[in-house]
């Protein structure tokens, strides 16, 4: 059932600043491109955000009839330090720190990347490319660029020319910012720098004899520009205008500003027509930072291993959590903000559990066909998923009325609510049952703890300390945390 006919989808473009209709260059068909992890640490918590944003956006597409192909790249090399065109490359300064080769970090942490993003239940993408599979590529388009006057040659480095392709261009056009304006307020070049200006950026870097990762190239043997690769792996794949470019807010510029740049240079044409841009993720209101250590792994939400959060976070919770804000926003993450979605996320479930059994009537006391429409408008006004999860709570509360015997739904209706419901809350929101199916399991678990706790306590009421600590300490090996308080004893699962 191809459901994108009877929708009109609505999306924030950043190139316009707007709202715009959705209308895909060929019928039925999406391309969409999103900017994958730099692969030299653990994945953190403010990319998952960024991630599980597209992911969403994919689910929905998919949802609505579109054949969809996405493309999401692992950079494995070229993404210097400070994201410009100086310091270490970041793989390569890992690799001396672990004394490992970098394809050994990129391995290590491509790993851990797809291993997060499986427990928070994001589809594949169509392809994942790497940008160490597309030197070629990339050294085509410098050719190409070179070829027609939008950049230069400098000691086997090759710098794209930004005044030389403004002026028959916009540079700067996606961030709103003026080249004037840009020029004006950066430092002057030194004698020993290689660009014409401070704004140009590389295309191809020479490599310094200690540069571990390095190709032939016509220029000398170097590295690509880290702009580079993503117009590469992007138009290889989808085209040279495909449909949908995504990424955080933090790669707006220069990152994408340089992509455009590089496309329009290379090919004559604006390589994407929807530019979307998901919000950062703070921690405590605070931005997010290892140095301050206000900073937190998703692993260590999940297993409850840090000094910030009261308990572990299932990772359907955590998704839960970011969809209900819309991805343009910034999000809070703090203790009580996911505690209260742990809250409604396990109401939510429980509706879902229950809905099955209920009892049915000659009536429905609900408006299910204005309900789904409300569900379908919400995620067509640029996919707003806190809109969303509000009226599946609508629905929660009719479930429950129904449940108690104060209204009635025909089977019918009983039917096409479950199928919504499940198509709203698993295909688009991505959310999982992570609910104690198991609940005969955790029962006993909380009956033994009890019986435990109850033995400790006589123990140590009859002073019998070297009984109640073997207790404490032989749970905590198995990674069971006892807290003892006012109100009594109570334990926690590491």
């Amino acid at each position: 059932m191809q459901l994108f006919q009877e929708q009109t989808l609505k999306v924030t473009n950043s190139l316009s600043g707007k709202k715009e209709e959705f209308k895909p260059i060929k019928e039925g068909y999406v391309g969409m491109y999103v900017c994958g992890p730099t692969v030299y640490s653990n994945v953190h918590l403010g990319n998952c955000r960024t991630f599980m944003s597209f992911d969403m956006i994919f689910r929905y597409l998919k949802h609505l009839g579109y054949k969809v192909r996405y493309v999401r790249n692992i950079t494995d090399a070229g993404h210097l330090e400070n994201d410009a065109d100086e310091g270490e490359d970041k793989i390569a300064k890992k690799a001396k720190l672990e004394q490992i080769e970098p394809m050994e970090v990129v391995q290590k942490y491509t790993v851990d990347f797809h291993d997060t993003i499986q427990k928070l239940n994001l589809l594949p993408p169509s392809i994942e490319p790497t940008a160490t599979g597309h030197i070629i590529e990339q050294i085509e388009i410098i050719k190409e660029i070179l070829k027609k006057g939008y950049a230069y040659e400098v000691n086997g480095s090759v710098y794209f020319d930004v005044v030389t392709f403004n002026a028959s261009n916009d540079y700067g056009k996606l961030s709103g910012r003026k080249l004037e304006d840009m020029i004006a307020n950066t430092r002057e070049l030194t004698a020993q720098d290689e660009k014409r200006n401070p704004q140009d950026f590389a295309l191809w870097k020479k490599a310094e004899p200690q540069h571990i990762m390095r190709w032939p190239s016509p220029w000398g043997d170097g590295f690509p520009g880290w702009h580079l690769e993503c117009t590469a792996m992007s138009t290889k794949y989808l085209g040279e205008n495909f449909d949908i470019h995504g990424g955080g807010m933090d790669l707006k510029f220069p990152h994408h500003e340089c992509e455009i740049a590089q496309a329009e240079a290379c090919n004559s044409k604006s390589p994407v027509n929807y530019w979307l841009h998901a919000n950062m993720l703070t921690l405590n209101g605070k931005k997010m930072s290892k140095s301050t250590g206000n900073n937190i792994y998703p692993s260590e939400m999940f297993t409850g291993e840090n000094d910030i959060l009261s308990k572990p976070f299932s990772p359907a919770v955590v998704r839960f959590f970011m969809m209900q804000a819309h991805y343009t926003s910034i999000l809070d993450l703090s203790d009580d903000a996911l505690l209260a979605s742990e809250k409604g996320y396990h109401k939510l479930m429980e509706a879902v559990k229950i809905l099955p059994g209920l009892e049915t009537g000659n009536t429905t006391d609900f408006d299910l066909d204005g309900w789904r429409q409300n569900c379908y408008d919400a995620m067509n006004d640029d996919f707003n998923t806190p809109i969303l999860i509000a009226h599946l709570f609508e629905a929660v509360k009719q479930i429950n009325s129904i449940k108690e015997g104060k209204s009635s739904i025909t089977e019918e209706d009983k039917k096409a609510l479950q199928s919504s419901i499940d198509a709203f809350i698993y295909d688009i929101l991505g959310l999982q049952n992570q609910q104690q199916d198991n609940s005969s399991q955790s029962k006993a678990l909380d009956g033994v703890m009890d019986l435990l706790i109850d033995i400790r306590n006589t123990a140590r009421a009859n002073k019998d300390f070297g009984t109640s600590d073997k207790i404490r300490d032989e749970l905590s090996n198995l990674g069971i945390q006892l807290k003892d308080g006012k109100d009594g004893t109570t334990f926690n699962i590491k």
